[in-house]
């Protein structure tokens, strides 16, 4: 073999190298990750997914499947076995575990040749309904939101109570004092 074919290789074997190290980085700050089968869908219904997972701050990438697995090896994670078989997408979400399966969720509405494979969580691999079943729960933020609701509810309810009793109170006294004043008059 030439010299330069050797530096190519080199090069090339670096390159991979720095891909997988990155795909390990993002897999192990991700809270969710979804592989997308993206056969099939044209460049502007692409476009309409990487700008949706753009605007919901969700990591969008196409990669080797052979890099994908090594990535997920060398976390001890279990091989997603099928999932990684023909061209895959990758949407991961390091906000919630919720956020990148309803994005990808969303953009299937509008483009139908796009599919879901399945997904992982935590380093468990999830099929590709436990995927979608993941889109259909509300986010962290919406989960807070309505506790706070429930819990502000009786906080309110109470606060109305205790404030009619003393406005009553107050009431009584008034009402008192000016009986009062009209008996000594």
């Amino acid at each position: 073999m030439r010299k330069g074919g050797k530096k190519l290789e080199k090069k090339q074997r670096l390159e991979k190298q720095k891909v997988q190290d990155s795909l390990k980085d993002a897999f192990s700050k991700a809270k969710s990750v979804v592989f997308v089968d993206f056969r099939g869908v044209t460049v502007a219904d692409d476009t309409k997914l990487r700008r949706a997972c753009r605007d919901a701050k969700v990591l969008y990438k196409v990669a080797k499947n052979t890099l994908i697995r090594r990535a997920i090896d060398s976390l001890g994670w279990k091989d997603p076995g099928a999932m990684l078989e023909g061209p895959t997408a990758l949407a991961l979400s390091e906000l919630d575990p919720t956020t990148a399966p309803k994005t990808v969720a969303g953009v299937m509405k509008d483009v139908p040749a796009l599919k879901i494979k399945g997904g992982l969580m935590e380093g468990e691999v999830l099929s590709a309904d436990r995927v979608m079943f993941l889109a259909t729960l509300p986010t962290r933020e919406e989960l807070l939101a309505k506790t706070a609701g429930a819990l502000q509810s009786p906080l309110t309810g109470f606060a109305v109570v205790l404030n009619e009793t003393l406005a009553g109170f107050v009431r009584a006294v008034e009402a008192l004092r000016q009986k009062r004043q009209e008996a000594a008059s």
